[in-house]
């Protein structure tokens, strides 16, 4: 028995086969659908979200004025800080943020030595705590980005680049601060944080990174060269940002014998950086540092350049 098909049926199969021939070039080239994504790409977000933020004064003086904020990040996430502001000195004010290291918070003896040298010379400082530290911390795991609890230390560098982000949003909204006049001084974690934040941040104008390096993937080891494990870091390792604070001056500050971030690491992160940039290193190890001198040094470049 012979079918019959209608004349537009017809002409309808027809079709198809004409653009399965004409059109399989175009076919292919819709379906190559890449399967990465930029690194820097990674950190966009809404900004369109509210922050929901909360402001309270929690000490006040002649010379100064300590603020409790929280506010709303990506993902949903609260986010707590100190704002701390000079008084007597002209407004609107330059702003630093300032971020502490592993296992530790915003209210750290070292970050509140920095804290009272930058407000005694006119800046407003902004101390966030990382995710999952101090006010924010939850459920804690061992920090460790080769264990089993790596995702959950991978989220913990990532989720703070994201708040950080947040963060000068809140900045823009305050009359008192100065949202063009913003630098960033990270310390060890708050320093590896803190590249991948300016790398994809340009509204800060000055980065400081202190006993932070890169080449993330060679705490691997043996493993450091395999794709997986680069491509496990490639959202957190510095070295895939700190090209793009160029041409924002770069200043480094690391110890010689640095026994967390091995100097090799440092020097790594230095290099691949782009002018205009400098480096500086202390006779000293991560947890001796001098503060009275490696701030100093610290605020002589915001003084310079912010």
């Amino acid at each position: 028995m012979t079918m019959k098909f209608s004349k537009k049926l017809r002409n309808w199969t027809i079709g198809i086969g004409i653009l399965a021939v004409v059109g399989i070039g175009f076919f292919v080239v819709a379906n190559d659908t890449s399967e990465s994504l930029p690194v820097t790409k990674y950190y966009d977000y809404d900004t369109a979200v509210p922050l929901k933020d909360s402001v309270r004064s929690i000490h006040d003086t002649a010379d100064f004025e300590v603020l409790s904020i929280s506010f709303k990040s990506v993902h949903d996430k609260k986010v707590t800080a100190l704002l701390s502001l000079p008084k007597n000195v002209d407004t609107p004010l330059p702003v630093i943020i300032l971020m502490h290291g592993l296992g530790d918070h915003k209210a750290v003896d070292y970050v509140a030595f920095g804290n009272e040298l930058f407000l005694k010379n006119g800046y407003a400082v902004l101390r966030l705590d990382i995710s999952n530290h101090g006010d924010r911390k939850g459920d804690v795991y061992d920090f460790d980005l080769t264990g089993k609890h790596k995702y959950w230390a991978r989220d913990v560098i990532s989720q703070t680049v994201f708040d950080l982000r947040r963060a000068v949003d809140f900045i823009e909204t305050r009359k008192e601060l100065d949202a063009d006049r913003i630098g960033d001084y990270g310390i060890s974690l708050g320093g590896i944080i803190g590249t991948i934040f300016c790398g994809v941040e340009d509204r800060v104008k000055v980065p400081i990174i202190v006993l932070a390096g890169g080449q993330m993937n060679l705490l691997y080891e043996a493993g450091a060269l395999s794709q997986d494990a680069k491509d496990f870091v490639s959202i957190i390792e510095p070295l895939n940002f700190v090209k793009k604070i160029a041409p924002r001056p770069f200043l480094m500050l690391n110890a010689k014998n640095d026994e967390i971030v091995p100097p090799m690491m440092s020097k790594l992160l230095f290099n691949k950086a782009e002018k205009p940039k400098e480096i500086i290193w202390y006779d000293a190890k991560h947890r001796d540092a001098p503060l009275e001198i490696i701030y100093g040094d610290g605020l002589n470049w915001f003084n310079k350049y912010l």
